[in-house]
């Protein structure tokens, strides 16, 4: 039954922010997938990746997201849930997956320093070639895509509600 919305893009392109108010809009419950790690972990999301490492970190990110089961909700996972293939084909399973897109420089703009934003870089990846590597993989996954490049948060929400409310009827 395809009756979530899960949310994929770059961090802070507004998954959570834009997630909470189309949930409330709709009707629907809202899921932050990084806060049931957390609680499974019993461990910040960045006390997992510094204790376990990123690939550690991806395969508890692929279990939990991989489980989650849940019915008229609002989905947003971390960025890096584009990495993990049995979670997203969950995701296609279960719901309409819609990539809120932002260009780099404003992934660029928002994010000042990407390491206390919480993303991880591998040794020598540069933010622009992990922004590279995931659109590619967002735009694999996506049902949907909402360019929000030059929009207000409000102006986001509306374009995701004209597009959702069709799916939804």
């Amino acid at each position: 039954m395809k009756n979530n919305l899960i949310f994929i893009g770059m961090p802070a392109v507004g998954k959570s922010t834009v997630g909470v108010v189309v949930a409330k809009q709709l009707g629907l419950h809202f899921v932050d997938t990084d806060l049931l790690i957390q609680e499974q972990e019993h461990r910040l999301l960045r006390e997992i990746i510094a204790e376990d490492g990123e690939d550690g970190f991806l395969k508890i990110e692929n279990q939990v997201n991989s489980e989650v089961n849940v019915s008229d909700s609002v989905i947003s996972p971390g960025g890096s849930v584009v990495y993990c293939e049995e979670a997203m084909n969950h995701f296609k399973e279960i719901g309409t997956i819609i990539y809120l897109k932002a260009s780099y420089r404003t992934i660029k703009r928002r994010i000042q320093n990407p390491k206390k934003r919480g993303v991880v870089l591998r040794e020598g990846q540069t933010f622009h070639d992990l922004y590279d590597e995931r659109t590619r993989l967002f735009e694999k996954y996506a049902d949907i895509t909402i360019n929000q490049d030059s929009c207000k948060i409000e102006e986001t929400i509306e374009k995701v509600l004209t597009a959702v409310r069709p799916i939804l009827k």
